[in-house]
């Protein structure tokens, strides 16, 4: 039999393996209760976040949409655009207001075009292969609301009976009552409106958590009747926001069971952030994991990023809270397993923490990273060891006796394997690799070609990072 045909034989075997119920190679089944069935095209993807106010000059969708060639080269899979409808004017904040300030579910915000604009955005970037979801705000309104005007019944009151935000310190906004059917009703029929006569693809649904578990569980197959959607949810079950006391909120609600495919992993963006303060190891990723995949199965997707929005403006931006860490902490985000996301600007090399009521245009500087989250993006996106919640992809940690600076794994799928090490370190430090089969590697910023296999030596500079991809061997007889 000739080697070509040995290789087509074995490839139908590892299909066929993946495609059967989980083997010992595979990780456990989900349980039951994870009904979730994501889209195909999410199972490669990479998300990138589009604040479009702030994206370009003009800060329409129409601007916008000159950059689709630009994301879609650099490997974005979805779009998540920050809500696009019409900012409440009764107290604003800012000149502009909080794009989470929705005044009409059912309209678009003028300042950023029409809705023909926004549909002619969504069609060229389906065009372009890649699909787009609405940051979808069902907490609260605008104080100026249609529905305040329209349904004032369906609103949240105090003791007084005194309208009242969500949160304390969220002035221009009120919150919603869902022990009102009606509420619910229209707020399922709005998101189907997005999805058919619009073209979405789906939502990001801001602070979920404070919205009652039910209602995304009816909704999803209500938005399923329309179209095959992707659903993230900005909550972490594994993290209470520092604005709940604890007990606000259940952490067993289950989001990834019926009604998100994603939701944050912000515990692991805060334990990141430690990292880098020095406050942690870097070895305390691993206790992480461990809890991640004990609460969740494979299957299931969280996450991952070092910048967004609210972390940008609020927090800093990843060169103010990571310093030197930010390039090999985004190596990390994007190349765990996990979803990756990229918020606008990261690829300019950010440095500014862009306001969130105004005007503030990102400053593009000719992309000095976009040759970087390409290269990350792109191998993400072929990859079939990095597909996002894939129970027949391994991952193993590397030589995790090296220093707690460092931190090194491979991801494999049959003969095909991403080998990843970052050095979190103010020196210089070499990992010894330990349970890796020898094999020709490519490393992917470098392209440089090697041998590697245990007992290979890997140098790593002070915050560095090294990303290998394991190349067919002619010496092998398996490629």
């Amino acid at each position: 039999m000739s080697r070509t045909v040995l290789s087509y034989l074995l490839g139908l075997l590892l299909l066929a393996a993946c495609r059967m119920e989980p083997t010992t190679d595979c990780a456990p089944a989900a349980p039951e209760a994870y009904t979730i069935r994501h889209p195909a095209w999410a199972d490669s993807a990479s998300i990138y976040e589009v604040n479009i106010r702030q994206y370009t000059p003009e800060g329409t969708f129409r601007a916008f949409e000159a950059h689709l060639p630009r994301l879609q080269k650099m490997g974005v899979g979805i779009l998540w655009l920050m809500p696009v409808q019409p900012i409440g004017k009764l107290n604003r904040k800012g000149t502009l207001g909080s794009q989470y300030s929705v005044q009409d579910y059912r309209a678009v915000n003028p300042e950023f075009g029409t809705l023909d604009d926004l549909r002619h955005l969504i069609q060229t970037a389906h065009k372009l292969g890649m699909h787009v979801i609405l940051d979808w705000v069902a907490n609260h309104t605008s104080w100026d609301s249609q529905l305040r005007q329209q349904h004032p019944k369906w609103f949240t009151r105090n003791a007084q009976g005194q309208f009242v935000p969500p949160v304390s310190d969220w002035q221009d906004v009120i919150d919603l009552d869902y022990s009102k059917p009606e509420l619910r009703q229209y707020m399922q029929e709005s998101m189907v409106y997005w999805l058919r006569d619009v073209g979405f693809d789906g939502f990001r649904c801001d602070v979920a958590g404070l919205v009652p578990m039910d209602f995304w569980n009816q909704t999803r197959p209500v938005l399923e009747k329309v179209k095959p959607v992707f659903m993230l949810a900005e909550w972490d079950e594994l993290h209470n926001p520092p604005f709940l006391k604890k007990g606000e909120f259940d952490p067993n609600t289950g989001m990834l069971e019926k009604a998100f495919d994603a939701t944050y992993a912000l515990r692991m963006r805060y334990l990141l952030d430690s990292i880098s303060r020095r406050q942690q190891p870097l070895t305390a990723l691993d206790a992480y994991r461990e809890v991640e995949r004990t609460r969740y199965p494979a299957s299931a997707y969280l996450m991952y990023f070092t910048s967004s929005h609210d972390i940008n403006s609020w927090d800093g931006t990843e060169y103010e809270r990571l310093g030197k860490d930010a390039l090999p902490q985004a190596v990390l985000t994007t190349l765990l397993p996990g979803i990756p996301m990229v918020y606008s600007g990261q690829e300019a090399a950010l440095k500014k923490r862009l306001r969130f009521f105004d005007k503030d245009t990102i400053p593009w500087q000719d992309y000095p990273l976009q040759d970087f989250y390409t290269t990350l993006l792109q191998l993400k996106k072929r990859h079939p060891a990095l597909r996002n919640g894939d129970p027949c992809s391994e991952f193993i940690r590397m030589a995790p006796e090296a220093s707690p600076e460092t931190y090194a794994f491979v991801r494999r799928k049959g003969p095909k394997a991403v080998l990843v090490a970052v050095n979190l370190g103010q020196q210089p430090h070499q990992i010894r690799l330990r349970d890796l089969g020898p094999g020709v590697y490519r490393d992917v910023f470098s392209g440089q070609v090697t041998k590697l296999g245990s007992g290979s030596d890997l140098l790593l500079t002070p915050h560095s990072y090294r990303v290998y991809e394991q190349l067919p061997d002619p010496d092998n007889s398996w490629f």
